[in-house]
């Protein structure tokens, strides 16, 4: 039977169990951490990278995400047993935003790969030549952006009356999910990577990218510390 915990003073009762809380938060936690070596790939080769280095960095993104899965799952359970059994709305849609999301790069992680098993002899940058990298663009893009912004704004509505997670992390993922929302546009700004705005550009995608993984990491150490009264 798990361990569970009592609910801050001067909030509704709950219960949250402390095996699901040290799970969801190790799989953001340590997935965060992973994706930073993941991005770094990114930035080793100047020009269109060899086929190991594309392939090393998506399987990496593989076990990323499916890091980040089971930090949704884990998300699900304690967003109920924080209200009661039930995470409403808000709590229904951040995890729903976050599987999705999850889905959406490991698709755009195959398209990368493809690429490179397709030209292997390292022609090719898969983020910004041939048609696959035209596929990714709306993936990595203004999806992901939207995919985001929706998770941590609800996750906030869910998670602001119980305590679950501290008031500065609610309060950055709101900025966060601001600076997510305000980068959809970009996509009316052609393909030229080297460009900050650019539709797959170097900020608009791979730097907020970086940002929003490193902060799952940070939501995943927030939720390893008990909130106390």
């Amino acid at each position: 039977m798990d361990i569970t915990e009592a609910p801050r003073s001067g909030q509704s009762t709950f219960q949250i169990s402390r095996s699901d809380r040290l799970v969801t938060g190790l799989s953001g936690l340590v997935s965060g951490a992973l994706s930073v070596v993941m991005v770094g790939l990114y930035f080793v080769h100047m020009g269109p990278p060899p086929a190991e280095n594309v392939i090393t960095r998506n399987l990496i993104t593989v076990a990323t995400f499916v890091g980040f899965l089971l930090f949704a799952v884990g998300l699900a359970r304690l967003l109920k047993q924080s209200r009661q059994g039930d995470a409403g709305l808000s709590g229904s849609i951040a995890v729903a935003s976050l599987l999705t999301y999850v889905a959406v790069t490991l698709v755009s992680a195959s398209l990368e790969v493809g690429t490179s098993l397709w030209v292997p002899d390292g022609s090719m940058d898969p983020t910004v030549d041939g048609p696959l990298a035209a596929g990714m663009v709306l993936l990595h893009g203004p999806i992901a952006r939207v995919l985001v912004a929706t998770f941590l704004i609800s996750l906030t509505i869910s998670a602001a009356r119980t305590g679950l997670l501290p008031r500065w992390v609610l309060v950055g993922s709101v900025v966060l999910a601001l600076v997510n929302l305000a980068l959809l546009p970009s996509i009316f700004f052609g393909m030229n990577a080297a460009e900050f705005y650019a539709a797959n550009g170097w900020g608009a995608v791979a730097s907020i990218g970086a940002i929003n993984v490193i902060w799952l990491a940070i939501l995943g150490g927030a939720l390893l510390v008990p909130r106390r009264g």
